[in-house]
Order: C-alpha cells, then sequence, then structure tokens
C-alpha cells in the first residue's frame, strides 16, 4: 500500500493493487481527515471499524448480485468474494455488475437455446469469481475462480464454465460456450468499457512492433480491440513448421513484455498459391 503526498493540491493518492484495501484507507484516511485527530492509537481504532464495515459491504453486496441475478445454494465465502468484485474494474466496467450481466444475458441465451438455464446463470455469475483474488494468487483469473469454486461445492459443470471461458481448459458443455458468449456480449456492448485512446493505440502499435521484429514476418494486424494479432508470414522464406514456432515465440514475447486484461490471440497466415497457366 502506497499513500502518496505530491504537489497536487488537496488531493492525497492511495495506490495498491488489492482493490479492497485500496478502498478501506481511502475511506481510513477521508474519516481521518475530516475529523482532524490523527495519532497512531486513533488510526488503529479506525482503520479496524473501516474493516469491519467492509466485510459487511462485501457480504451485501454478494448477496444482492447473487438476488438479482437469481442464484441460489452459493456457499457464503463464495458470496462474499463475489462482493469484492464491487471494488474490481475492467477498462471502467464495474466486474460485479458485468457479472450480474453476463448471467442475465447466458440465462435467456440458454433458455432459447433449450440448455440448463440455472447452470448457465451460475456460470455466468461467477466466471470472473478468480478477479476477487488474482492480485495475491500465482494463476489465471480462470483457473482460480474455478479451484475455489471446487473446493466450495459448486456444481462441476459450473466449475468448468469458469475454468474454460477463456479456453485454458475444454469446455464440456454447451452451457460453457453460452457464457462465453454472454460475457464478450456484456464487455463489447457499446458504453461498457473505455481506455485512455493514447494508451490504447500505443499498446496496439506495441503487439504489431512484437510481430514484425520476427524474420519473415511480412505485416501485422492488431485486432479485435487488441485481443488478436494477426500477421502473415513471406510463404517463400517460412514454412508451415516455422509458422507455428514464430505463432508460439510471439506469444510467449507477449507475456514476457506487455501487460494486458484477459488473453491474446496471436494467429499466423501463410498463404499457399498453386499457378499453372492454360496455352
Amino acid at each position: 500500500m502506497d499513500v502518496i503526498v505530491d504537489d497536487t493540491p488537496e488531493a492525497v493518492t492511495v495506490s495498491c493493487f488489492d482493490s479492497v484495501r485500496r478502498e478501506i484507507a481511502r475511506r481510513t484516511l477521508t474519516r481521518l481527515v475530516t475529523d482532524g485527530r490523527i495519532h497512531p492509537a486513533y488510526i488503529e481504532k479506525i482503520l479496524e471499524e473501516e474493516r469491519q464495515k467492509m466485510d459487511d459491504d462485501l457480504v451485501k453486496a454478494g448477496n444482492e448480485a447473487v438476488f438479482e441475478a437469481g442464484v441460489s445454494g452459493l456457499h457464503p465465502e463464495i458470496i462474499k468474494k463475489l462482493g469484492r468484485l464491487k471494488y474490481r474494474t475492467s477498462y471502467g466496467q464495474n466486474q460485479l455488475a458485468h457479472a450480474v450481466e453476463t448471467s442475465k444475458i447466458a440465462s435467456v441465451l440458454a433458455s432459447e437455446l433449450g440448455a440448463d438455464v440455472e447452470v448457465a446463470k451460475a456460470g455466468g455469475l461467477l466466471h470472473d469469481l478468480g478477479k476477487a483474488m488474482d492480485h495475491n494468487t500465482e494463476g489465471t483469473h480462470a483457473l482460480i475462480g474455478a479451484e475455489f469454486a471446487r473446493r466450495h461445492g459448486v456444481n462441476p459443470k459450473v466449475v468448468n464454465i469458469i475454468a474454460s471461458h477463456h479456453h485454458e481448459v475444454e469446455q464440456t458443455s454447451v452451457e460453457a460456450v453460452i457464457v462465453e458468449a454472454a460475457d464478450a456480449i456484456s464487455g463489447a456492448r457499446p458504453g461498457a468499457r473505455r481506455e485512455d485512446l493514447e494508451q490504447y493505440i500505443k499498446r496496439l502499435k506495441a503487439l504489431e512492433s512484437i510481430a514484425n521484429a520476427h524474420e519473415g514476418v511480412e505485416q501485422s494486424f492488431a485486432i479485435q480491440a487488441g485481443r488478436e494479432v494477426r500477421i502473415i508470414v513471406r510463404p517463400e522464406e517460412v514454412d508451415d513448421l516455422a509458422a507455428y514456432e514464430i505463432a508460439k515465440d510471439i506469444a510467449n514475447e507477449i507475456e514476457s513484455t506487455m501487460q494486458y486484461p484477459g488473453q491474446i490471440q496471436v494467429t499466423v497466415i501463410r498463404e499457399t498459391r498453386a499457378v499453372s497457366y492454360a496455352k
């Protein structure tokens, strides 16, 4: 946790990877500054009070989300973890609201397609559960969330939905595909997310620069808002086996040098052209 006091008038910056701890610190500082009594014993007292209030707020937020999504039978620890998503955003989109919205969309899609509505609703609500823990746990949010759900007795089909919504494991049900689609719809709808234009352009250029630096690459295009980089190679310089190696190398370089949400698909295209002339 970093508290930054600089030349900005009437402003204190609180920086922390854990969004819940950051919110506790913000509330504590607000009360201390308003009250004016700032000494160690009083700071400890206010901090403990805000921690207790935050615990209550997390449970309340989780219960409200579960009720709104129409999902029942969840373990209290899962509900509390779900509540943490209230203080997590992705490109400006609140992740708890996104989870509820995904659940509702998945429910409608499942109903139309004759799939299991209850499984789809639960999977949609919990698909990003790992984002409440990925700041201090090794692994991707999909696998972290799936493991946490499995330990707390969630339906195995729902666990697979959580684990597979970014294709890190194989999808085993139609409901998993439905939740993946619902997740994409919620995140991609107009106005759902935002990103600073300068940072967005910089990220796209960085993706293309990494791809273009590899031998045999003719052109590269960052598409789908930076979620995929499509690379065209020179067929006379790169054979089919080398194309697979280039895709793997570029993916590894992106992982090691860039920060980005979710995952980025690397697609290498090698054209095969057969030409003959009729005389």
